[in-house]
């Protein structure tokens, strides 16, 4: 590829440039810190029937809004936290999504384990790249077990879907399609 020719990206990346530097910058990136994997968690369950490119729009507010992800912090948040949080226009007001995402805090304060190192734990082996995002599937065995044990520990809204675009995002599978320039970079 000449430095002239435009870099192909996965098709969902497409051209808004939250999409654009999400895709190039961090999805599928190997992602290990227990804050940052609360923070992915948190995003995913927030992004749940709304367009990413909603919530990543809004992330340097819900960064604010729930101390940097801080996950003993958010897991010391009380109701008057959660009353706060749905007036704040800045981030998606859900009363499920924000309480969801205090409950999951504690829940990860309570592990007695590193969160990212459970949720590596259901890494799948390596698949061959999908030629298009239409061989991608929405869930896997192991986001579906993913799921059920984050669910059995106290996480909240968080099925399988959810589950695995957390794998996703976090580097777990490499979704990114067979001739997109990130596929190949570490």
């Amino acid at each position: 590829m000449s430095p002239d020719e435009p870099l192909v990206r996965c098709g969902w990346a497409g051209t808004a440039p939250e999409y654009v530097a999400y895709h190039d910058d961090e999805w599928g990136r190997v992602l290990q810190d227990d804050r940052e994997m609360f923070e992915r968690l948190s995003l995913e369950a927030f992004q749940s029937g709304l367009s990413w490119i909603t919530i990543l729009r809004k992330r340097e507010a819900f960064r604010s809004a729930f101390a940097g992800f801080d996950i003993a912090t958010v897991a010391a948040f009380t109701e008057a936290d959660v009353r706060r949080l749905m007036t704040d226009s800045t981030i998606v007001r859900n009363r499920a999504k924000i309480e969801a995402t205090v409950a999951n805090a504690r829940a990860a304060v309570d592990l007695g384990e590193s969160l990212s190192d459970l949720v590596w734990s259901f890494a799948p082996e390596p698949e061959p790249p999908p030629r298009s995002f239409t061989d991608v599937p929405a869930t896997t065995p192991e986001s579906t077990a993913l799921a059920k044990t984050l669910r059995r520990h106290g996480f909240r809204f968080l099925g399988p879907t959810t589950a695995y675009a957390l794998m996703q995002a976090t580097g777990m599978v490499n979704d990114h399609v067979a001739d997109c320039w990130v596929r190949s970079q570490p």
